[in-house]
């Protein structure tokens, strides 16, 4: 193996496994209700889950960076470039989705008042959880 392709494989490998806690952390996870009011145990679970996602949406574009490498011997100006690319190649679903993703990784720092959280929460367990699935199974083909 090359350098390009041992660092792939690294890649691929951390990303599996950080998707793999992603999945463990949806099946302690139940719909967050916005008129309930939380304990600090009662939260630990979302912001596992907020941890795990921000780490996946990073390890994933550090995976497709490695890729990209791979496949065209160059990285891309912009992240929509590389993620064009990746859609190309039936990587991922969605360059607007990831984007998207990007996005909420920002913003899980902030605080939002309980409809905004609601709906973060709503997007990393089902949408965004969903996509990093698909990219998971592709990875394994």
């Amino acid at each position: 193996m090359n350098n390009n392709e041992d660092v792939l494989a690294l890649n691929k490998e951390k990303l599996l496994k950080t998707i793999a806690l992603i999945e463990a952390s949806l099946k302690k996870l139940s719909p967050y209700e916005t008129n309930k009011i939380y304990s600090p145990e009662e939260l630990e679970p979302y912001d596992a889950i907020s941890g795990r996602f921000i780490r996946a949406v990073e390890m994933g574009l550090k995976y497709f960076r490695s890729l990209e490498k791979y496949f065209y011997g160059e990285n891309s100006d912009t992240l929509r470039d590389l993620l064009n690319r990746m859609e190309k190649l039936g990587f991922i679903t969605s360059t607007d989705l990831w984007m998207e993703m990007r996005e909420v990784r920002n913003r899980i720092v902030h605080d939002y008042l309980p409809e905004q959280i609601k709906a973060l929460y709503d997007s990393i367990m089902y949408e965004y959880s969903k996509e990093l699935l698909n990219l998971k199974d592709h990875l394994k083909e």
